[in-house]
């Protein structure tokens, strides 16, 4: 397929995609279809599942991938209209049930001292994008700011077994929410927000996005595997995805994840989902072993932002 067929077919994906297709790919921000992804396709799946506590399967972490949280996270990233007010409700009611010791959401009675800095990152990026009220974020942002590591880095196991060196899963969920609440256009704490940014995408691009820093052997295959949705799992689409979103510029030290993804590319121009994330789920929306419009349309946005950049 050309570029122009590649297009149509993702267009005739959920709505959601569509929406991100006119907005990163076609330059055309159609609001009329954001306004709908909350009424149509899997978005009001998700919605579907919402019990009439407000909340999703049986608490706010658990079980996984059915949770609040995770529920929370899905539909963040099909991008429908930030004021949606179901989806606010619950952010606020998960507020509401007060947070850990460290001033980040707690998982459960057993984690009120230590909140979880993944799972603080995750619900920064969404509650950030669903307008929440900044001062009901702020100690949240604190809790992060806390944990970030002296190389530069976040992991969550700091808190559970005294890690030394940061983690790629943690520190990109980290980045996704200090970026999301910044264009959100919150002010708390910025210039250490700044600084955090920039160490943890140093960290990343330190490793070459999946890379040892020592040896130069790959840390993990399974960063190289194309899945959606991440989760609080690491790979190299959903870190170029995020760069790309964040706008950052191109650094040489992407080209390694870079030719992966190319090298990825089926012969006829789309990209494969290739792992999906063992657990139950709501319902399933691309099997893993096909062509993904998730997975072509992440790579088409980032290419197309990278490819731009390395212009002279």
């Amino acid at each position: 397929m050309n570029e122009n067929q590649i297009i149509t077919w993702l267009l005739k994906g959920d709505i959601a995609l569509q929406y991100q297709v006119h907005r990163d790919l076609l330059g055309d921000d159609r609001k009329d279809l954001q306004q709908c992804i909350a009424l149509t396709g899997w978005a009001k799946q998700f919605l579907s599942k919402r019990k009439p506590n407000g909340h999703w399967g049986d608490r706010f972490y658990q079980p996984k991938w059915i949770s609040t949280h995770y529920t929370l996270l899905d539909l963040r990233n099909l991008n429908p209209d930030p004021d949606n007010e179901t989806i606010k409700e619950t952010i606020e009611l998960v507020l509401d049930m007060g947070k850990a010791e460290d001033g980040g959401i707690p998982l459960g009675p057993s984690t009120v001292k230590h909140s979880d800095v993944c799972v603080n990152g995750m619900f920064l990026n969404y509650a950030s994008y669903f307008n929440t009220a900044e001062k009901r974020l702020c100690s949240i942002v604190d809790s992060i700011l806390n944990e970030r590591m002296p190389d530069g880095g976040f992991n969550c196991r700091t808190t559970r077994s005294g890690a030394k060196h940061s983690s790629l899963h943690s520190t990109i969920s980290v980045l996704e929410g200090l970026y999301e609440f910044r264009k959100s256009g919150y002010s708390y704490r910025l210039d250490d927000i700044l600084n955090a940014k920039g160490s943890a995408e140093e960290f990343i691009l330190l490793h070459r996005l999946f890379l040892s820093d020592r040896t130069g052997e790959i840390i993990n295959k399974d960063f190289l595997k194309l899945s959606y949705p991440s989760r609080w799992r690491y790979d190299i689409l959903r870190t170029l995805d995020y760069f790309q979103y964040a706008g950052k510029k191109w650094d040489d030290r992407m080209k390694e994840a870079f030719d992966v993804i190319q090298k990825k590319r089926n012969k006829n121009g789309t990209w494969n989902m290739q792992a999906s994330h063992p657990g139950q789920v709501h319902f399933i929306m691309e099997k893993a072993g096909k062509p993904s419009r998730w997975s072509t349309l992440r790579a088409m946005r980032a290419i197309k932002h990278f490819e731009t950049e390395k212009q002279p």
